[in-house]
């Protein structure tokens, strides 16, 4: 005997807001076994007679779709079940079909995603995912996002695509977003949440919107102009600033954030010792002569192994990922608008950014005839962790030399 499959709303049940869950009801040999669709109904939404939402149900068409979905993957699994033969009950039914694909809306996902993010303390990632989920809740004009990944189209995307467009929105950020949206979708995949053939992105490349953005680095000359210009009567974060740019130059193109991160603890023999915040990686590197003068500047005696050497991170006070990864992004808003002044005063035809110092470092040892198998062009975004396997088979010795080519 065959099961029969339907569903219903489950009125024995009640939630706070006076809705009932709508389950999945599998008969067979007078048993029955229920499974949550993971929505919640009011009554007077739901026509008890026919088993569908009524006219006036918000988001009719979306349940309706959630739900023949879902009958189709029973029937597919009862068929399956039939075609070997193999004898099954209500819950062995509903243990094999929910095995292969759980009910989880988007929103529901990208909340537990942003979620795990924070309490892995990888907030850079939980920002990234979040600025998502808020334009994805503009563009559906939903505050839920309660369809699922599987309703995620090409046309889905081509619209979200002209979306974005229409809010003038800049091509690297049209990117960062239908990358972010590929690799939830990939995720959503691997938890068995959607099918890999409802996967999209094979049709639809996100690669079109790869814009690269433009690099310019400044010469060596460019750097020594900043480094012998005169800020002494100038305010604290503008010293800071050249300070921050000329220190990332010559310390291996460390960004701002590792600066930031910087501890007593992470100078040994003068050297620099430090774990890079982005990809975890340990960097060790020789601190050159001029980058031990700003570190002086700074350097407070009787401090603690775990204090802060640059003043931008203070422990008492940013004692949580959180915590850091905000002061860092508000620092950094007073620290590039200085640089860019910076550069104005030393006569630089170029908009002075930290990541320009961390470019930079890379581009004059390239110059130079240091080997690219020590130093890549990019230092940082898609080539980055080949840049980091090739310096990390390398020799102290070797680096130091290569770093001679700076100033």
């Amino acid at each position: 005997m065959n099961a029969t499959v339907n569903v219903v709303l489950f009125k024995s049940k009640t939630l706070a807001n006076g809705e009932h869950p709508l389950m999945i009801r599998v008969c067979k040999d007078n048993k029955k076994k229920y499974k949550s669709l993971g929505i919640s109904i009011h009554p007077q939404h739901w026509d008890f007679d026919k088993n569908s939402p009524r006219k006036n149900c918000p988001n009719k068409q979306h349940i309706q779709k959630i739900v023949a979905d879902k009958l189709a993957e029973y029937s597919e699994q009862i068929l399956e079940m039939s075609v070997i033969a193999k004898d099954y009950t209500a819950s062995t039914l509903v243990q094999n079909t929910e095995k292969s694909i759980k009910i989880k809306a988007v929103g529901e996902f990208y909340n537990e995603l942003i979620s795990n993010y924070k309490s892995a303390n990888n907030i850079g990632n939980a920002r990234i995912y979040n600025d998502y989920f808020r334009s994805l809740k503009s563009f559906t004009n939903t505050s839920k996002l309660d369809f699922l990944f599987a309703e995620i189209s090409i046309e889905w995307l081509i619209k979200y695509e002209k979306w974005l467009i229409n809010k003038n929105c800049a091509p690297t950020t049209i990117s960062l977003l239908f990358r972010t949206l590929r690799s939830a979708f990939n995720k959503a995949i691997e938890e068995n949440i959607v099918r890999k053939d409802n996967y999209p992105f094979n049709t639809f490349k996100v690669s079109k919107f790869n814009t690269k953005t433009t690099k310019r680095a400044i010469t060596k000359d460019d750097v020594k102009k900043i480094m012998n210009l005169d800020l002494s009567h100038e305010s604290k974060y503008m010293q800071l600033s050249q300070d921050v740019f000329v220190f990332s130059y010559l310390q291996g193109g460390i960004n701002f954030t590792d600066i930031a991160n910087l501890k007593y603890e992470n100078i040994v023999d003068d050297r620099l010792h430090y774990i890079r915040q982005k990809t975890k990686k340990r960097f060790n590197i020789q601190i050159q002569k001029e980058s031990m003068n700003i570190l002086n500047k700074y350097i407070v005696d009787n401090s603690s192994k775990d204090d802060y050497i640059f003043p931008i991170l203070d422990k008492n006070l940013h004692k949580t990922a959180i915590q850091r990864h905000n002061r860092i992004h508000k620092v950094i808003g007073y620290i590039n608008p200085n640089l860019k002044l910076i550069g104005q005063k030393a006569g630089i035809d170029a908009n002075l950014t930290t990541y320009v110092a961390r470019h930079t470092y890379a581009t004059v040892l390239k110059r130079s005839g240091v080997n690219t198998s020590i130093i890549s062009e990019s230092l940082g975004h898609s080539s980055e962790k080949i840049t980091q396997i090739y310096l990390d088979s390398f020799e102290n010795s070797q680096i130091n030399e290569a770093m001679k080519n700076l100033l």
